[in-house]
């Protein structure tokens, strides 16, 4: 259950596994890092405003479609293209030519949050747990915004037996992104195991 909690962006459609091994104890707080936060578009910074704002789950799946784009634009022509054969080998499980993909997406793009988010959902698909937490605290260090990691780390926190920490995931997605039945589900189900900490 907690695994699928992870929505992947909706352009992909990948099914993750259900494993966390607990390697993740004593990950830090992942707070967003001095100095690495990305300035987001002006269109970007209104849809995510108009995101939290939206009347009905009909209006932000639209927006959510908007936002996704603009995510996925690295401003350079062959980092997009990277990024979609990532998704690509991500879409038929060949997690390991996704790596390769996204970990030179990475390596000339650092400052590119997409491409660590979906880094990161192709380490946890390989059983990276490491890596995966790296990925997805260097997302939101350069967005923190953006709901789908914090779905992903309330997921992983949620599987490893962390209710604070999922907690204050899932509720931060939903401040961003409402209308997330899942997410809500989760978040209101660990509420009377955690008091939440601040990420």
């Amino acid at each position: 259950m907690c695994a699928k909690l992870w929505g992947t962006m909706s352009t992909l459609s990948v099914n993750f596994k259900s494993t966390v091994a607990a390697l993740l104890i004593g990950v830090g707080n992942f707070l967003p890092a001095a100095g690495f936060a990305e300035v987001g578009t002006e269109r970007s910074d209104d849809l995510i405003r108009q995101l939290a704002e939206a009347p009905d789950a009909d209006a932000a799946r639209s927006l959510e479609r908007e936002i996704e784009l603009e995510w996925s634009k690295s401003g350079s022509v062959s980092m997009d293209f990277l990024l979609k054969r990532g998704r690509d080998a991500l879409a038929v499980n060949d997690f390991g030519l996704a790596i390769d993909h996204l970990t030179a997406l990475t390596d000339h793009a650092p400052d590119f949050a997409e491409g660590w988010h979906t880094l990161a959902m192709a380490y946890f698909n390989a059983d990276m747990v490491g890596p995966t937490m790296y990925a997805l605290e260097r997302t939101l260090a350069l967005n923190p915004d953006h709901f789908g990691a914090l779905r992903g780390l309330g997921a992983v926190f949620d599987q490893i037996g962390d209710p604070a920490r999922a907690y204050d995931a899932y509720d931060k997605a939903l401040s961003i992104r409402p209308f997330d039945k899942e997410v809500e589900e989760a978040r209101d189900r660990l509420t009377a195991h955690s008091r939440g900490t601040t990420l």
